[in-house]
């Protein structure tokens, strides 16, 4: 082939494909994009150099398996996507006066997050300046070129959401620093989230299941909270998270493919008088550019390798760093796997609604 015949089938290709490319809200997943507005509702435009070349519409919001489906079995029935470190936001301004040195986990506002879906925060607590704020720490302590915010702020936040959308059940994970007498109890009341809270008194025991999620809709109990403190559940009525929840080691140590070892704290996975089941899945340092590849078919495979853990028990909670970034699905795909598995026995949600077209999984009858 000669220049001139080269030049002319690169002019030719270049045409086609400016012809092809869609725009004005029009890209679907995994399509290339300029910007935001290409993709279609419910999608993004967004890089991930690990996974593909330029810039591509990934998905940016959840499946509604309660909406979809039903919101009538047991809480423990379904799957909750999990913000990890939800308050380690990235540009989160300063509200101690010194400039931050600490790492972030999260790219949206808490708000956000909720509104993308995620129905589970991980927030850290801590005794500082008089109050009980959202922080990192070294040796168990917060500082003010490590704290992010008063908790009362991220809590009102929350209860402006449960406020707006009264079928919507939030759950907290709270690795516990607060020492205070009833700190946490104090800063709840403070919030106006105390007339959503879930009853440690109707948690189950020894492995049963929960109450209906429509039931805890009715009845407004639609903030479940779980410390890391143990004689909190009995001198604050904050559930102790390990009476409850198995988990599995958290950081790197919980990335190793075909390995989900239970955390310290914790139960081994396969101890079913725990009827709910959290899955961490994110490195012990967050880092932007591997997120999109961790939170896509590794995080997928993962999750399959701890349902073998826990006796074949699937997932009800699945944390992750950077929620949105993804190599397409990402953490969307995996809970609309998780939530397919509990609810059908298929590998995605939208397989299980009857009549479905979109999967070769049949719902059983």
């Amino acid at each position: 082939m000669g220049l001139q015949e080269i030049l002319k089938f690169i002019f030719v290709s270049v045409l086609l494909r400016a012809a092809n490319a869609c725009s004005n809200g029009q890209c679907r997943l995994l399509d290339e994009c300029a910007s935001d507005a290409d993709c279609e509702a419910g999608l993004y435009c967004f890089s991930c150099a690990l996974g593909f070349s330029g810039s591509r519409c990934v998905r940016s919001i959840f499946t509604d398996q309660f909406k979809l489906l039903n919101n009538s079995l047991p809480f423990n029935k379904y799957a909750f996507l999990t913000t990890h470190n939800a308050y380690a936001i990235d540009g989160e301004p300063s509200h101690t006066g010194v400039p931050r040195i600490t790492l972030t986990n999260q790219e949206d506002s808490i708000t956000q997050q909720l509104m993308n879906g995620a129905r589970a925060l991980m927030l850290d607590t801590y005794d500082f300046e008089g109050d009980v704020w959202l922080c990192h720490s070294f040796g168990g302590q917060c500082y003010d070129y490590t704290a992010f915010e008063p908790a009362i702020d991220t809590l009102k936040e929350l209860e402006a959401f449960l406020s707006a959308n009264p079928s919507e059940i939030v759950t907290l994970i709270l690795e516990d620093y607060v020492h205070a007498p009833n700190g946490l109890t104090k800063v709840f009341t403070d919030a106006g989230l105390m007339k959503y809270w879930f009853p440690v008194t109707s948690m189950p025991q020894n492995g049963q299941d929960w109450p209906l999620v429509s039931d805890m809709v009715a009845k407004n109990q639609r903030l479940l909270v779980f410390t890391s403190i143990r004689s909190k559940q009995q001198s604050e009525g904050i559930a102790y998270q390990w009476n409850y929840m198995v988990e599995n080691q958290y950081g790197d140590g919980g990335m190793k493919a075909g390995s989900c070892p239970n955390r310290g704290e914790s139960s081994p996975l396969d101890d079913k008088s725990k009827s709910l089941v959290l899955v961490n899945y994110f490195r012990s340092t967050p880092l932007k550019p591997l997120a999109c590849q961790q939170n896509s078919a590794d995080l997928i495979n993962m999750l399959r390798t701890c349902y073998g853990a826990a006796g074949n028990r699937w997932a009800n909670f699945v944390a992750v760093d950077y929620y949105k970034r993804s190599e397409g699905g990402g953490s969307f795909q995996a809970l609309d796997t998780l939530n397919g598995e509990l609810l059908c026995g298929c590998n995605d949600i939208h397989t299980c609604v009857p009549g479905s077209t979109s999967g070769v999984c049949t719902p059983p009858t």
